[in-house]
């Protein structure tokens, strides 16, 4: 027979059961908000204040805009098919319908002739040509060289360069502005890096030395992006655009090298203009806004040639593919939109994060593309198994930007086959003949196109800067900065140095040990 004290409630058992109750609460949110994200529903605004009409809701509610009523809709949606339990797919069901009329109704948006010759010319430029450049087929010929590669000699470059890149460490920091840095991109020349802040102002420093060329001051709100122009400080002549700038103020900003005021101001975003890019062909740029949509600009014009919705939220990062042929677009609401520029379609949906997307790069392979977002986490997209290849867990806050490594050939570092600069005396250059000497420079030219793509940086608000190799995705390098949000980070086109921009005003400077001086 038990014992009566054994029967006698001493608290634990209601304590436990307390618990297992607020646990289950949890878990039961936890699901509500899983089958929300699966809910189909419609995207435009009239369609989604007809739903809540019919479901008995406010309309609207002050202040309320566009994608926090659609939110709101997701929401009640929920709510109705956890209290509705086996009735809920009736809810999903109706939705999916309405969804899937809005999918099979094709609209299309009138464009314009310039519009029409900038896809013709987009299309020329991405495609081979009898140039100078052939993007498309180069890459394709390299890439073909590269998987004919010995493995053993694969293995040697890879070791290598990570060897290099564990190298890095902090070479000197600057106070960048009296407001946070909110972006840092090195010149294609790699002597002057630029500085956006939330002052509205863009500066140019001379590096490594950290000293200011230029402040430029057009935009009256926060700098959200800065670019160079593909040939700014190569062949690109001063006076010409040479970078470009979007802000908070709805702008988006052309520049020279030689004023302090801008060449053209490119007015048409409603809201906060987030990130901006050149197209590599430096006739076109791209800039994401808060108004959820991004926009082509023509830059000799300086007129908007497309506005391109898609996103339920607003639109954070853009960026371009060095084939010219695609945009790849991060929006807050969690989703990424590969594009092709020739047709204006989607050719990729990037659908898998479960926060904000703040980041957005194609590797210079032209084919994988890396998203970061307020989850912490990069995730890594091959748009020809047009899927995730893989999700890297990378800081333990927001991770703010991402720039892979692209080798740029001017700063191929070798010399060429030349007999006689081989050789230190008479007896080296008759040991080594003209086809050595070219069979070493092809090597090395090998090496370096190998390097490009080969790996990139990652920065977080956790304070770090994160250098990670780009076949196997294992991080190679962390660099603390002297802040607690790092907003941005770059990589010199030739490897020599890493830029972070950093909430407290400061841009650090990273090289590799060996060439850390001043």
């Amino acid at each position: 027979m038990p014992d009566l004290e054994s029967l006698v409630d001493d608290g634990n058992y209601l304590g436990s059961e307390r618990a297992r109750l607020e646990n289950q609460v949890i878990l039961d949110e936890l699901e509500r908000k899983k089958k929300a994200r699966a809910l189909a529903v419609p995207t435009d605004d009239t369609k989604v204040k007809a739903r809540l009409r019919e479901i008995g809701e406010p309309v609207t509610l002050f202040g309320e805009r566009a994608a926090d009523r659609r939110d709101r809709l997701i929401y009640v949606l929920s709510q109705i098919n956890a209290a509705r339990g086996e009735d809920a797919m009736a809810v999903d069901e109706e939705s999916s319908e309405d969804e899937s009329e809005e999918e099979q109704e094709e609209f299309y948006t009138p464009g314009s002739l310039e519009l029409l010759e900038a896809r013709q010319h987009i299309a020329e430029y991405s495609l081979p040509r009898l140039e100078l450049r052939y993007p498309a087929q180069q890459r394709v010929a390299q890439q073909r060289l590269d998987s004919r590669m010995d493995l053993g000699r694969v293995v040697d470059i890879r070791k290598k360069v990570f060897a290099e890149v564990k190298k890095f460490s902090n070479l000197g920091s600057q106070i960048g502005d009296e407001r946070p840095l909110s972006q840092v991109r090195f010149a294609p020349n790699n002597k002057i890096l630029a500085t956006g802040s939330w002052s509205g102002t863009v500066k140019l420093w001379n590096v490594p030395a950290c000293t200011e060329i230029r402040a430029l001051r057009g935009h009256s709100d926060k700098v959200g992006g800065i670019a160079w122009h593909p040939t700014a400080t190569l062949s690109q002549p001063e006076e010409a655009v040479n970078l470009v700038s979007g802000a908070a103020d709805g702008n988006v900003n052309l520049w020279s090298l030689k004023s302090d005021q801008p060449l053209a101001i490119m007015k048409g975003h409603q809201d906060r203009v987030c990130r901006v890019a050149f197209h590599p062909s430096g006739n076109y740029v791209g800039s994401a806004s808060f108004d959820t949509s991004w926009r082509l600009w023509d830059v000799t014009t300086a007129k908007e040639l497309l506005l391109q919705e898609g996103h339920s939220k607003e639109v954070y990062a853009i960026d371009f593919q060095n084939d010219g042929a695609l945009a790849v677009s991060g929006g807050l609401d969690a989703i990424g939109r590969v594009w092709d520029l020739r047709t204006g379609k989607t050719a990729m949906v990037l659908d898998g994060h479960v926060k904000a997307i703040l980041a957005a790069a194609f590797s210079p392979n032209c084919y994988q593309v890396a998203t970061g977002a307020s989850d912490d986490t990069i995730r890594i997209w091959d748009m020809r198994a047009i899927k995730s290849l893989y999700t890297i867990p990378a800081h333990l806050s927001n991770v703010s930007d991402i720039r892979f490594f692209h080798a740029n050939d001017l700063y191929f570092k070798h010399s060429p086959p030349d007999v006689s600069m081989n050789g230190t005396d008479e007896e080296d250059k008759d040991k080594r003949t003209e086809v050595d000497a070219e069979k070493e420079y092809r090597l090395a030219q090998e090496e370096w196109r190998y390097r490009s793509g080969l790996f990139f940086a990652s920065s977080g608000y956790d304070g770090l800067v994160k250098l990670w190799s780009a076949d196997d995705w294992q991080l190679q390098r962390t660099l603390s900065t002297d802040a607690g949000k790092v907003m941005s980070v770059d990589i010199s086109s030739d490897g020599n140095m890493i830029a972070s921009g950093t909430y407290n005003r400061n841009f650090q400077l990273f090289a590799p040990e060996e060439t850390v001086t001043l």
